[in-house]
């Protein structure tokens, strides 16, 4: 949210470690999706289709702005990184699945307007937003104070950031609540994500309580956190809330998670100032309304991180 979490797509070398192992499809989680591990093939998507009876709603649809009511279509910039937000069960020559996949395809749905949907890498979507080479972006953006300057948001899901370690490790066994407890720690985390800001900001906390500094180490694919985790490069892993919970419910995935260390709202995002904001909000807001929204999420188990309706550019969760 977190993006929180780094999506982008896999590399070759990323699916050849990835097919080593097998994942299946379980409950979901609330941040960095759990990261796909390293070693593990991706999961197979649930088989129900809850956005096959979603339809165009006229009054919804009403709030596009005429020129994009009269194309019909979208450019939506979509990070895709692992389960259950955003991932390719079947390869990346296959189309992509998860949470946020249904949640996209639901809206335009209701908007009645088509799906441009271009793969592009966690970091590179926010800045194409505002050169105008996508109209929305999703890759489990969070939002917090300093993206609002410069994107609008309008929110579909309450993730967040939590942390991760290799089951049976030393490192760490219990919930992290403060980043002391990391000091002299190695951490992995993404490329571009709230979690990589995060641990650059507060990197003074160690020093301030007399202990070793921790140690932070980003990656731009999400495979490549989850093989270090398992080849001991790193210590722990920052990412969302329910992609870690995703991957340690897979029993291959050989990882604990250690809890939820910061709440934030996840939603699509879009320059400043666009004129899609409302339409986009009316139409998540439909979604929930009708019950589409809840299966959704049901599908992809992430129950527990619903919104009872989106916002627009909502303030930052206070830290805690």
């Amino acid at each position: 949210m977190n993006h929180p979490g780094t999506r982008t797509r896999p590399r070759i070398a990323a699916l050849t470690l990835l097919s080593l192992l097998a994942l299946t499809a379980c409950g979901g989680s609330g941040g960095t999706d759990g990261t796909t591990p390293a070693g593990a093939q991706a999961a197979p998507a649930p088989t129900d289709d809850p956005v096959a009876a979603v339809r165009k709603v006229d009054s919804v649809a009403a709030l596009l702005p005429a020129d994009v009511a009269r194309s019909g279509t979208l450019r939506m910039g979509s990070s895709i990184g692992f389960p259950p937000g955003a991932y390719y069960p079947n390869g990346p020559d296959k189309k992509p699945a998860g949470q946020d996949i249904d949640i996209a395809d639901a809206v335009a749905k209701v908007l009645g307007v088509g799906l441009e949907r271009q793969d592009a890498s966690f970091e590179t979507i926010l800045p194409a937003l505002g050169s105008g080479k996508f109209d929305v972006g999703t890759g489990n953006f969070g939002v917090t104070a300093e993206r609002l300057k410069t994107i609008d948001f309008v929110t579909y899901i309450n993730d967040g950031q939590g942390f991760a370690v290799k089951k049976g490790g030393t490192a760490l066994s219990r919930k992290v609540s403060d980043l002391t407890e990391l000091c002299g720690l190695t951490i992995g985390t993404g490329a571009g994500t709230t979690f990589e800001a995060t641990l650059t900001r507060q990197k003074g906390v160690c020093a301030k309580a007399g202990k070793k500094p921790y140690d932070v180490k980003v990656y731009a694919e999400n495979g490549a956190v989850l093989t270090a985790l398992q080849q001991g490069r790193i210590d722990v892993v920052m990412s969302t809330i329910n992609g870690l919970r995703y991957q340690a419910a897979q029993s291959a995935a050989h990882t604990s998670f250690l809890g939820e260390y910061h709440r934030l709202d996840v939603g699509f995002a879009f320059k400043k100032g666009s004129p899609l904001t409302r339409a986009f909000q009316a139409a998540v807001n439909e979604l929930i309304e009708n019950g589409s929204y809840a299966r959704i999420l049901k599908k992809w188990g992430t129950s527990a991180s619903a919104i009872d309706a989106s916002r627009i550019n909502p303030p930052e969760h206070t830290q805690g």
